[in-house]
């Protein structure tokens, strides 16, 4: 009867194993032999430099933490790091992409008021600005998806996954604290944020 013997670990094998086991040293190690790999592929893809060098970081810090979901039977510690990496370069282009659309929605905006202007008019701005970033995630989401994007409530419902009836009562609420702050600092003499909370 022929005897089967166990291949040795390779020198891969036992960073995977180490690695997975939670070897600070193996994540080092790792780093220095896949980093460049991984940021080969961010680079491949995002035109910034320091978009990639961050969603590199990003990568071996989300393999770090979710170490124990790596499996070596189901493939390579390279392999499984270029996974995450992918995943990590699609978070930073959609990320780029709303960036964009504020950027743009900001460029479109009317020119910088000249200094002898009504103030109002900046203050207005300031006002709806900051509201926006002191609302919670799920109600900011929403109003920016139908400012930002001009998506109708149907539609935020479709690419949220969230019910209609509560993406209509998130924006009702943004709006009611947008106006209440609006109205308390006395920002707008006669003008008011536009009403999306009806219908669309």
């Amino acid at each position: 009867m022929t005897e089967i013997r166990q291949q040795p670990d390779t020198p891969e094998d036992e960073l995977a194993r180490r690695f997975r086991a939670g070897d600070e040293r193996a994540l080092r190690e790792a780093y220095e032999r896949y980093g460049r790999a991984v940021l080969h592929l961010a680079t491949s893809t995002l035109v910034n430099r320091s978009d990639a060098e961050d969603a590199t970081q990003a990568t071996f810090v989300a393999a770090w933490l979710g170490r124990d979901t790596f499996d070596p039977t189901k493939g390579s510690l390279v392999g499984w790091l270029l996974g995450i990496g992918r995943r990590k370069v699609i978070d930073r282009l959609r990320s780029s992409a709303r960036e964009n659309r504020v950027v743009e929605t900001v460029r479109q905006l009317p020119e910088p008021v000249s200094p002898g202007s009504d103030p109002d008019t900046v203050v207005d701005r300031l006002v709806v600005a900051d509201e926006l970033a002191r609302l919670p995630d799920e109600q900011r989401r929403m109003l920016e998806l139908a400012f930002f994007d001009d998506l109708t409530h149907q539609q935020i419902a479709a690419v949220t996954g969230v019910p209609l009836g509560t993406v209509k009562s998130h924006i009702r609420r943004g709006m009611a604290s947008l106006k209440r702050r609006w109205e308390v600092d006395g920002a707008a003499s006669g003008a008011r944020p536009a009403d999306i909370s009806g219908a669309r």
